[in-house]
């Protein structure tokens, strides 16, 4: 069986760079601090039952 795969290039400017690079930054800040830390408790079990649906585990 043959597979073929088609790639591309996206060129994109400093500016544009710098707005993808700092979305991911806030967007993994969030993750990690707003989701992560969070003290309610529907939050913090979603989250933790999603790692384990993903067969992570925790603990």
């Amino acid at each position: 069986m043959a597979v073929q795969t088609l790639s591309t290039t996206v060129s994109l400017s400093g500016a544009q760079r710098m707005t993808t690079m700092l979305s991911a930054l806030l967007l993994g800040v969030f993750l990690i601090y707003g989701v992560g830390l969070a003290n309610s408790a529907a939050v913090h079990n979603t989250a933790h039952d999603t790692r384990h649906s993903y067969g992570f585990p925790c603990h």
